[in-house]
């Protein structure tokens, strides 16, 4: 089975990691820049699910995941933020806009890949809004 992912970061070597990580596990992976490319990427390609940074020049994430969740087809993908932003009310935001879980950066490829395969695999239907938004462990801490 073929599965797709989009990659939405301002930064090429985020990007690049990511690619590497999930065409190692099999994926097709689409890059966006920013998120109005990203935005534009996902409706155009139709994507199996979506990490996004925030912090992006001309949109955000935010922006992108609020706008992806006003189209049906896009109403259950499930949408990870990767990002450095801890801080709790961003977290709240991205719940907010739909995301399904915050994840900050760095994490281990291992830890990334049981999210990816949670999402993808172990998803069980219903609303984006059913799903919590959480942090992951940090490189290095693999106990879960």
């Amino acid at each position: 089975m073929s599965w797709s992912i989009l990659v939405v970061d301002d930064s090429a070597t985020a990007r690049s990691q990511l690619r590497v990580a999930f065409e190692a596990k099999g994926a097709r992976v689409i890059e966006a820049e920013n998120g109005r490319e990203g935005l534009w990427r996902a409706r155009a390609e139709g994507v199996d699910l979506i990490f996004t940074d925030i912090h992006m020049p001309i949109m955000d994430g935010l922006q992108m995941i609020q706008e992806l969740r006003k189209h049906p087809e896009y109403a259950t993908v499930p949408i990870f933020v990767l990002t450095s932003d801890a801080a709790g009310t961003r977290a709240a935001e991205g719940k907010k806009a739909g995301a399904n879980a915050w994840i900050i950066k760095p994490i281990s490829p291992e830890l990334l890949w049981k999210a990816v395969e949670k999402a993808l695999f172990g998803r069980q239907s219903g609303s984006h809004a059913k799903s919590p938004v959480v942090a992951a462990n940090a490189v290095g801490n693999t106990n879960k």
